[in-house]
């Protein structure tokens, strides 16, 4: 959430349909103090908080201090060192020397009575009515969860403005003050320690419980609603905002720091002052194409699964070659990798041309277990229904061309033109034909081999009535 430095104050309001969905509503008219009037400090909070007989964890990072009663297997006594994990891995994000901030602290409240912290003097009447979490500088406010990995992973983004704000002064734009903190709150645990694993794109549904950002955008794809890269950076506090706004923030951040095209660029403007500049100097940087940015961002978002791999995701965009231009003998044939996403053939299509492929070869897309144990499990172009993804069998060949301009007015996307062992298709404008297998991105690492596409035969445009 935005914090106290801004003139809005953000209000999070739990969802059922994937846990949390947040407003930002206007902040409390009355002025609370700047950082330097903070008071009291720290450890008088401390004071408070054991006098009033609330339950105070610490750790050398956070003091968490909680009215929840202690129950069994709810993983509070651990989320102080989970914390400290976190901010070592929040200081080398920032090229920080964590050695140099050891002394930083933040004082954290997990809330279930706000009447118990207003008595106690931990909740002033100046913070607003939050309905999920608040930040002020080094102090943060959060309403207790029931599921425990939510409730973590609210405390660590709460964690991360109070980091940001005090160490590094944030006040940037809404889009990257909220996706940085949705970005370096997303984690897993592991094991042994250090238990905080950083997955900015979570590998599996399962490690992120009730967060939802993923199946947001999946849903805002599906309604053709999905903000492009320029909405994003608009995005401004409104009255009625929702989870769209904030899981949209999380992907321009999320696809900014993996993807190799951009990667270096959102790195040269995090090193500069995090002020209301940093759209603009982001945009400047020699690094930055405009149009090639929106594009991969439009297939980003059309893509974004859980185990999403930017090295095997990546696009190449070059224009291909007319077929003209390559051969005058037919076919010509493409290695198809199940391990990679879209791949560019090469061959650039001519508008309203008919073409014909086949595909041949089996590739292997993964392994299903058995009474003997794990069975490589082997795709010829069709696929194999032992598993669907996105309605398709895993396994089949996909034929598409990418439609920067749908007469539907929802975003660019790759349209699927054909599909299967033997495809007729007709080229939807002048551009390269894109292949891929369909299989899950989180599965891509799984899967080797190659099917071989070869375009046997160039037929002229259907005769038009």
């Amino acid at each position: 959430m935005l914090w106290a430095t801004f003139k809005d104050a953000l209000v999070w309001v739990t969802a059922c349909w994937v846990g949390a969905i947040i407003a930002i509503a206007p902040r409390a008219s009355a002025e609370l103090p700047a950082a330097a009037e903070v008071s009291p400090p720290l450890q008088t909070l401390v004071a408070q908080a054991e006098r009033a007989g609330l339950r105070v964890l610490s750790s050398r990072h956070l003091i968490l201090v909680t009215d929840r009663p202690p129950r069994k297997a709810d993983g509070l006594h651990e989320l102080p060192g989970i914390f400290d994990e976190a901010f070592a891995v929040w200081c080398r994000h920032y090229k920080l020397d964590p050695d140099d901030h050891a002394d930083w602290q933040a004082l954290g409240c997990l809330v279930v009575d706000r009447d118990r912290f207003r008595a106690a003097g931990l909740l002033p009447d100046e913070v607003p009515d939050f309905t999920n979490g608040y930040c002020w500088f080094h102090r943060f406010w959060l309403a207790d969860q029931s599921n425990p990995d939510y409730r973590r992973h609210l405390l660590l983004h709460e964690g991360v403005h109070a980091f940001t704000t005090t160490l590094l002064k944030l006040n940037t734009p809404t889009w990257y003050t909220e996706g940085i903190a949705e970005f370096l709150a997303t984690h897993r645990l592991v094991a042994p320690a250090p238990r905080f694993q950083l997955t900015p794109i979570p590998a599996a549904a399962s490690d992120v419980e009730q967060l939802g950002r993923i199946e947001t955008i999946a849903r805002l794809r599906a309604a053709g609603s999905v903000p492009s890269l320029d909405e994003v950076f608009q995005l401004r506090p409104t009255l009625h905002g929702t989870i769209t706004s904030y899981a949209s923030a999380w992907a321009a951040v999320a696809f900014l720091a993996g993807h190799p095209r951009y990667a270096k660029a959102l790195a040269t403007a995090e090193r500069g002052p995090l002020d209301a500049s940093f759209t603009t100097r982001l945009s400047s940087v020699p690094q930055w194409h405009p149009a090639a940015a929106r594009r991969d961002f439009d297939a980003f978002t059309a893509d974004v699964d859980y185990g999403y791999d930017f090295d095997r995701m990546v696009i190449d965009w070059s224009p291909g070659k007319p077929m003209e231009a390559i051969t005058t003998k037919l076919p010509l044939s493409f290695s198809v990798r199940p391990d990679h996403g879209w791949q560019n053939t090469g061959w650039r299509l001519r508008a309203g041309r008919q073409y014909q492929l086949r595909a041949s070869g089996r590739c292997v897309v993964g392994t299903v277990d058995g009474l003997d144990g794990p069975t490589v499990l082997e795709s010829e172009a069709d696929g194999v229904s032992i598993d669907w993804y996105r309605g398709r069998p895993i396994g089949r060949l996909l034929a598409a061309q990418w439609n920067a301009t749908p007469t539907d007015s929802s975003r660019a996307a790759f349209k699927i033109l054909g599909e299967g062992t033997t495809i007729t298709l007709t080229a939807t404008q002048d551009g390269p034909l894109f292949l891929q297998i369909n299989l899950q991105p989180g599965n891509r690492m799984k899967a080797h081999e190659a099917l071989t596409v070869s375009l046997t035969t160039q037929l002229q445009p259907p005769a038009s009535d």
